[in-house]
């Protein structure tokens, strides 16, 4: 049931998240609850136990974490590919930083480093189902063996989406055949939209 305290979402044109044109409606509007506007706990505390990890961060939205990694001497590319999204970023990032973003389809983007971690942000959960096979291949070829893929996973059935939560049953099938599970925490900060839901997991590369 709606809740009638609170404002009804906008009327949006496009309901494929699989194109841009999905994520340029919701930037341009300020339609954004998945958006934390700072940097969570598990990425400082993470960060913190990985110091000058070359982090790459896909679907990255208003970047506010981009930022804060590079200027705790994180080399850093956060991509997204919605032209809104990665305006949104550069805007919120600045002239100092606007340039750790780029406009780039992550199934396809070569990053300009070997990443040492992908940080996981609401991207997963952001495709469609049917890309999920290809999150994990692609993950797989960007991460040499012994990389990390950590961040945030969303769990539980979904009807509808974004976000598209995921079994945990299916998303061990969906990475475990090629990184291992070193990580599972909870997450002490979850905004409105990922409450009680989400978890910090981090995924091993295998060799």
């Amino acid at each position: 049931m709606s809740d009638p305290t609170q404002p009804a979402p906008p009327s949006f044109a496009t309901r494929d998240p699989d194109s841009p044109n999905f994520w340029n409606e919701r930037f341009e509007r300020r339609f954004m609850p998945w958006d934390q506007a700072g940097v969570p706990l598990a990425v400082q505390s993470f960060a913190a136990r990985h110091r000058g990890a070359a982090v790459l961060i896909p679907g990255c939205g208003s970047a506010y974490e981009a930022q804060w990694l590079a200027g705790q001497q994180h080399e850093v590319r956060a991509i997204d590919f919605s032209p809104a999204a990665v305006q949104a970023a550069r805007e919120q990032l600045g002239v100092a930083y606007g340039d750790l973003v780029e406009q780039a389809d992550f199934f396809t983007y070569p990053p300009p480093f070997a990443p040492d971690w992908i940080y996981e942000r609401a991207f997963l959960c952001a495709l469609p189902l049917a890309r999920r096979a290809d999150y994990a291949r692609r993950m797989a070829e960007l991460l040499s063996p012994g990389a990390l893929l950590a961040g945030f996973f969303f769990f539980g059935a979904t009807p509808k989406g974004p976000p598209f939560g995921i079994e945990r049953a299916e998303l061990e099938a969906l990475l475990s055949p090629y990184f291992d599970l070193i990580e599972d925490e909870a997450v002490q900060d979850s905004i409105a939209v990922f409450a009680g839901r989400e978890r910090w997991l981090t995924w091993r590369r295998r060799a």
